[in-house]
């Protein structure tokens, strides 16, 4: 059985890595058995038996042949935005004794320009890569980055062993990583948790000040059961509802349902998620898409809003919120649309009545010059 127990907090952060997130593999040196985009795949990884391709068995994530030239095998990530690498996640699940033995993570922070030297993309099972895109990633030095991670053994992929934890201690930010594996061999999942910090957008562009590309973050929540709140705030469209934020049931639902008289229902309880946004700014305009959510979607959402000084918020401390969003109705599978004026706000309040799930969230609004 899989071992939760000691999970460090720094999965509680957002995750840079994950195709969903907008990570993008930009160079491997080797893809025959798995290519390497299956290691920042979104889904929990899978194991089929009888399942094989031309060129051995097939595996859910990235895999590499067994080395019989000098060097080890290594692939650059970009990440989803500039972040703050906090800590890592190697996953060998399944990979028993194929699994990468050491790893290692370098980092940099790329400029257009050096990232127009990295060699377009072809991801094809079987392949490596060619002398040339080792001669033109030269130019970028990725083996002289900074080191994050050293060269740290891993554990095969058995539901004790599997999840390989690793905090990183760097306060830089990046854009892309370097994955080191020693000499060769399988990591199904790679995940990278931190905090944005992107650029401030034109106080005249309206953007998403909900959108972890933007440097907003979950900071706290009542419930998470089937899924955690931090992913309605990632940047694509959810897949399936794994994706989204599900709580469990409200225990104390009424036995029996009634409507109030604003259409919504009448409930004893609900569900709330904290969110930093990532600029102070003003929101107008807030989507909160139930796609995928056919069954178990919130019957209302309200927003909302508070402009704090400080840098952490705390469930303990009061704090006065005031309505940006009245509670709504929300209907299954999707997209619904609000507009609003708030005020200037830092952080959000989302609460569902009385429990449900949700794929995503949007809140368009202009950053506030004066206290970004």
């Amino acid at each position: 059985m899989l071992d939760i127990s000691n999970v460090p907090s720094f999965t509680e952060l957002s995750e840079f890595a994950s195709t969903s997130a907008g990570g993008k593999v930009i160079f491997a040196s080797d893809d025959f058995f798995a290519t390497c985009e299956n290691m920042i795949a979104d889904s929990e990884p899978i194991f089929i038996a009888e399942k094989y391709t031309e060129f051995g068995k097939w595996m859910d994530g990235w895999e590499t042949r067994r080395k019989r030239i000098p060097g080890h095998d290594w692939c650059i990530l970009k990440l989803a935005t500039k972040c703050v690498v906090r800590g890592l996640l190697v996953d060998t699940a399944f990979f028993t004794g194929n699994y990468a033995p050491k790893y290692s993570i370098q980092a940099a922070c790329l400029t257009p320009e050096e990232e127009a030297l990295l060699p377009e993309r072809d991801t094809q099972m079987g392949s490596a890569c060619t002398e040339c895109d080792l001669e033109r990633l030269k130019q970028l030095r990725s083996d002289k980055w900074e080191e994050i991670v050293p060269v740290t053994a891993l554990r095969p992929g058995y539901d004790d062993t599997r999840m390989n934890y690793q905090k990183v201690v760097s306060d830089e930010a990046f854009t892309h990583i370097r994955v080191n594996i020693y000499p060769d061999g399988g990591i199904a999942r790679l995940r990278v948790f931190g905090e944005a910090k992107p650029e401030a957008p034109p106080c005249d562009q309206l953007v998403d000040l909900a959108s972890l590309l933007t440097g907003a973050t979950c900071v706290g929540h009542s419930n998470a059961h089937y899924g955690h709140p931090k992913n309605v705030i990632k940047p694509r469209k959810g897949e399936t509802m794994a994706d989204g934020w599900e709580t469990a049931r409200q225990l104390d639902r009424p036995e029996i349902l009634e409507s109030s008289d604003d259409g919504t229902l009448k409930t004893t309880g609900e569900e709330w998620a904290v969110y930093k946004l990532g600029f102070n700014g003003r929101i107008q305009k807030i989507c909160v898409d139930t796609e995928h959510f056919k069954g178990n979607y919130p019957d209302s959402i309200k927003i909302e809003g508070t402009l704090l000084d400080q840098e952490e918020w705390t469930h303990s401390k009061p704090i006065t919120w005031y309505n940006i969003l009245k509670p709504s109705k929300l209907s299954a599978h999707n997209e619904h649309w609000f507009t609003c004026n708030s005020d200037v706000i830092s952080h959000i309040k989302v609460t569902i009545a009385p429990d449900g799930g949700f794929s995503r969230l949007r809140a368009f609004g202009h950053i506030e010059p004066t206290i970004i």
